[in-house]
């Protein structure tokens, strides 16, 4: 019974002492954050004599950024074409095509490399006439100093005698009889409309002369062959897969690609 007094005795107390702690604690409140007052801060405004304006001219005197990107994507976009069309690209992938059908192999090198080399070479034999276009043309226009219509026009007249220094009489004569156009006083004045595709002719027919002289060789090598199987009645045996190593071995020991690379250079000078 002493003990039972005891704890209910210290449990009374206990109860005590929280009731005594309560009211102390309600007091103690926090301190709540500061009410922003509709005075204190400056109201917003919106000037209704600037309204929103999408400009061009970014008062640099050149172009805006977003012209010089449209440009770009445009320039993109008919990238290909313009290589094809008016640089030596196509004589020298028809050539390097050309050659390695002459030695027999289908598929070695492989487009991708073919395709890399010409365009490395383009890239070679075009830099002074690019140099020239960005010199004259590309540059003022992004300095503001030429206007789109003048940027074109001058960065045209580069690739003009480029393409008129390698362009038959013939192929041009061909493609102003074609549109029945009246014939230019100078070489100068003729159309691109009509330059570019005499150009095109003229660089195939170009690259397949070079191509038959490619092929001579290689094809005497398959003769020979030829005849020496017939000869020892090797029916049979496939002269293309035997003269193939003579062809590589011939091609390797006098610098082929060497010697086609260095006609193909030496054909724009």
């Amino acid at each position: 019974m002493t003990v039972r007094r005891w704890l209910v005795a210290v449990i009374l107390a206990a109860i005590g002492v929280v009731a005594l702690a309560t009211p102390a604690a309600a007091q103690i409140e926090p301190t709540p954050p500061p009410v922003p007052q509709v005075g204190d801060e400056e109201p917003i405004t919106v000037d209704e004599e600037k309204p929103f304006v999408i400009t061009i001219d970014d008062g640099s005197g050149g172009p805006s950024q977003s012209v010089i990107i449209i440009v770009a994507l445009t320039l993109l976009s008919l990238a290909p074409s313009l290589l094809i069309m008016l640089t030596s690209f196509t004589r020298i992938i028809v050539v390097l095509s050309l050659t390695r059908n002459a030695i027999g192999l289908q598929g070695v090198p492989p487009n991708q490399v073919l395709v890399g080399i010409s365009l490395f070479l383009t890239l070679f034999v075009m830099s002074p006439t690019l140099t020239e276009i960005n010199d004259t043309a590309l540059q003022p226009y992004l300095d503001g100093q030429l206007e789109q219509a003048e940027a074109f026009e001058t960065g045209a007249e580069p690739l003009r005698a480029f393409m008129l220094e390698h362009t038959r009489e013939s192929e041009i004569e061909l493609m102003l009889d074609a549109t029945e156009a009246d014939r230019p006083e100078e070489p100068s004045d003729v159309p691109l409309s009509t330059l570019i595709p005499a150009f095109l002719l003229s660089e195939l027919k170009t690259a397949f002369l070079i191509g038959f002289v490619i092929f001579i060789p290689f094809l005497v090598i398959d003769v020979v062959v030829s005849a020496v199987l017939m000869s020892l009645g090797m029916m049979m045996l496939p002269p293309v897969f035997v003269s193939l190593p003579f062809k590589l071995l011939l091609f390797v020991m006098v610098g082929g690609w060497s010697l086609i690379v260095e006609t193909l250079l030496t054909s724009f000078v």
